[in-house]
């Protein structure tokens, strides 16, 4: 007669929760398999592949024909971005009259509000900024939200100021014409005004910008009399799988307003993971620069950013100069 195992044996003793953990004991003593490790994948001959990142979605390049019906909807053409994959509208305040400890706010500064649209495979997404006065804001907020579109930020990007002046972002992703018939709704609901055409030459910029240039390590570019910079992130945003490009407003802005003399206003936005903003907050009050704002943009973005709005009136260059420590603790790409 043949013997009994001692296995055997305890399978006839033990109860069987003591078995299944007799089995998870005898597994984690077996043998590992060969095979790739979590970190990557097995080529056919054996060599280890880098690990990717899964599922991340770039934007699709696009043509004016494909934002025809969005176009028709506003009533607004649109540049391109980022190698046509973003299509930007502006929306500037060029009817309010601002101003902010006695400067005239020209809308480039401060007061130029935008909608910016892209194709994923799946679906258009928005995100875009509204500039409305303290009365608009209510019924700005209740067209929005009948029409789907997320009020992701309200807040304010300057200091004092007259009249009350108000910046709410927004974020929809969908069918493009019903998002562009929410944007329109909200648009009704303010004074903004249809567009203008576009100046054949644009007007001078009275500052020493090569001088400026210089203090800050980038070049800038004149629009409508004030010289600005959009500084991209160094690093790939993404909002759940679809990249966000920097046209959707995913940048560090600083703009120059000529007050005359060589003087100028600044006003502007850095883009700050967490661990920047306090370095970058130090560096512009050393440089005697007030802080407006720390606030975030959006809400599911990441890496999570926010967004320090600046204001000072100096000599340009000293500006300049003040604001390049803050830029040099900021995540930007490298200039070229």
């Amino acid at each position: 007669m043949k013997t009994p195992t001692t296995e055997a044996r305890l399978r006839r003793l033990l109860p069987p929760v003591l078995l299944l953990i007799l089995a998870a004991l005898t597994a984690c003593t077996a043998p590992t398999p060969a095979g790739p490790s979590p970190s990557g994948a097995m080529s056919e001959g054996g060599a280890m592949q880098p690990a990717t990142e899964q599922g991340e979605r770039e934007p699709e390049a696009t043509s004016d024909a494909d934002w025809k019906p969005v176009t028709d909807a506003l009533g607004r053409t649109g540049k391109f971005g980022d190698n046509n994959t973003v299509y930007r509208i502006p929306l500037p305040r060029t009817d309010l009259h601002v101003t902010s400890q006695g400067v005239d706010i020209k809308p480039g500064l401060s007061l130029g509000g935008y909608a910016a649209f892209a194709k994923y495979d799946d679906g258009v997404m928005l995100m875009g900024d509204l500039v409305v006065t303290e009365a608009e804001l209510p019924k700005v907020t209740d067209a929005l939200q009948a029409h789907g579109i997320e009020q992701t930020a309200v807040h304010k990007h300057l200091l004092e100021q007259s009249p009350a002046v108000w910046w709410t972002h927004i974020h929809a992703m969908g069918d493009p014409v019903k998002i562009a018939e929410g944007i329109k709704a909200a648009l009704d609901a303010t004074a903004i005004p249809a567009p203008a055409a576009p100046a054949a030459t644009q007007p001078p910029v009275d500052l020493d910008t090569a001088a400026i240039d210089a203090a800050l390590g980038r070049k800038g570019t004149a629009d409508g009399g004030i010289y600005k910079y959009s500084l991209a992130r160094k690093e790939t945003i993404t909002d759940g799988n679809d990249i966000l490009p920097p046209t959707f407003g995913i940048t560090t802005a600083v703009n120059f307003q000529p007050l005359g003399g060589g003087k100028a206003a600044i006003n502007g936005d850095f883009a700050l993971t967490e661990s920047e903003v306090q370095p970058v907050m130090q560096a512009l009050r050393k440089g005697s620069i007030d802080i407006v704002e720390l606030h975030s943009h959006s809400l599911t973005e990441q890496p999570r950013l926010f967004y320090l709005h600046f204001w000072a009136v100096n000599d340009a260059t000293a500006l300049a100069k003040a604001l390049r420590p803050a830029l040099d603790a900021n995540g930007l790409k490298p200039t070229a």
